[in-house]
């Protein structure tokens, strides 16, 4: 970790080669400390493995490695309970400057940092996973609590057909299904480990990697030392996979907002979840939904400028990859909190069935009704041209559909029968739609129940 500025650069691991002293400006724009240091834990943890590996290497005495562990565990307690205030020269101060500096030996900060981040993108996606899975919790059990409730369904924005308000709820748990594996394949991509690649050539002490490996929870190595220090290619990918997930965020919230509007009315947000207007009273906006949508920005933007940063620098280790930082904690943190927001939100969410339900209108049956016609042996491309001239007749008749008579029917086309008013009745239109993936109860259920199973509940 970049160590704060100091007088003597013989603090500095890289000192030696240095006699002037570093513009303080310089210092400030090199400093990376105040992001490294969040990944104290997992640095102190893999400090001690490579202690380890150093011992039996032979550069340690085992009286040096209990030493160093002792040291490496005080500090953590100290990290832990806020007290420690990282300086240059702390492991000597704790350990003792002679067998603290022997924790260096083969080690280079390029794989140390590489490995402090992947452990730590580790056990932060080990979170997301868990607050994805509980927003598919969330979903699944609206679902099936409001599984009676009929909705219209949009396409272009404009009202298509009829459909289960837990046949929606379930499209974007399909999506956020979707991020789950992916985030899952990415965080096995990242637990490969960099330590014990040196600066880039590799170790030149033999220490056992794949031993320091077992240690730290890593499932295999990176092969190659060049590629482990000037790889950033994971951070790259948790980003992209967060970008997804903030995508469907987005439109998840898009739609919800819409839904809660006065003109929808179809849901309520808790009090918890929303603001009023500093001028008109009685405003109740949807915030917690509009910073999901706009957060999603943000999270994509790091991902661009991060890709941006590292598309040109030539290979191994270069300065730049510093910038993969910022952006990596800071999509975490956002990431991490707008799932949490999602699934509170949504499970205190009021919904107005009777609001669904009034949107709806006998147009929306137009499809019902050439597939009415196709039951009788009619191809459709035949009844699709029959529904729409009569859609036209209601329209120039100001009715709905089932408005008109058997006689108005039978005057587009006679092989509508005496039982052709039966089609303008919404529960029997969900319930035909009982293929596999559909809106039916049967099929919105078989839904729940594979969702259930992917998420072991």
């Amino acid at each position: 970790m970049t160590p704060p500025a100091k007088n003597e650069n013989s603090v500095r691991l890289w000192g030696g080669r240095f006699t002037g002293e570093m513009d303080p400006l310089m210092d400030q724009y090199n400093e990376s400390l105040s992001f490294d240091r969040v990944f104290y834990a997992q640095d102190i943890k893999g400090s001690i493995a490579y202690a380890r590996a150093n011992l039996k290497a032979g550069i340690l005495t085992q009286e040096e490695f209990e030493m160093l562990e002792e040291g490496l565990k005080k500090v953590l307690r100290e990290w832990d309970e806020g007290k420690f205030q990282p300086a240059p020269g702390d492991e000597g101060e704790v350990i003792g400057t002679k067998v603290a500096g022997k924790l260096h030996t083969g080690r280079s900060r390029n794989d140390q940092i590489a490995t402090d981040m992947r452990m730590w993108l580790r056990d932060e996606l080990n979170l997301i996973e868990e607050l994805l899975i509980d927003l598919l919790k969330v979903v699944a059990q609206r679902a099936k609590q409001d599984i009676d409730y009929i909705m219209p369904s949009y396409t272009h924005l404009q009202r298509a057909q009829p459909i289960r308000w837990s046949h929606w709820l379930l499209s974007y748990a399909t999506a956020f299904q979707s991020d789950l594996e992916r985030l899952r394949f990415t965080k096995r991509n990242i637990n490969k480990l960099p330590l014990g690649s040196g600066a880039v050539a590799g170790n030149a002490f033999g220490i056992d990697r794949m031993q320091m490996a077992k240690e730290l929870g890593f499932e295999g190595l990176i092969m190659n030392s060049m590629s482990a220090v000037g790889d950033r290619d994971f951070v790259v990918e948790v980003l992209q996979c967060a970008s997804t997930i903030g995508s469907h965020l987005s439109r998840w919230s898009e739609d919800l907002i819409i839904y809660s509007s006065s003109e929808f009315g179809y849901i309520k947000l808790a009090d918890a979840y929303t603001t009023g207007s500093s001028l008109m009273p009685q405003k109740k906006n949807s915030d917690s939904l509009e910073l999901l949508r706009g957060k999603s920005g943000r999270i994509f933007g790091a991902m661009a400028g991060l890709m941006m940063s590292i598309k040109g620098i030539p290979s191994t280790y270069n300065k730049d990859l510093q910038e993969s930082l910022q952006p990596m904690l800071d999509t975490v943190k956002t990431l991490k909190d707008g799932l949490q927001i999602a699934a509170r939100s949504l499970a205190t969410a009021t919904v107005y069935p009777d609001k669904m339900r009034a949107a709806l209108s006998p147009d929306m049956l137009a499809t019902d009704l050439a597939e009415y016609l196709v039951r009788k042996g009619v191809p459709f491309r035949e009844t699709h041209h029959l529904a729409g001239k009569m859609v036209a007749l209601a329209e120039d008749e100001n009715k709905g559909m089932n408005e008109l008579s058997i006689e108005q029917f039978q005057g587009i086309d006679k092989r509508f029968g005496n039982d052709v008013l039966s089609v303008f009745d919404y529960e029997r239109s969900v319930e035909l739609k009982d293929a596999i993936g559909g809106t039916s109860r049967r099929a919105v259920l078989e839904q729940l129940e594979a969702l259930k199973k992917t998420l072991g509940v």
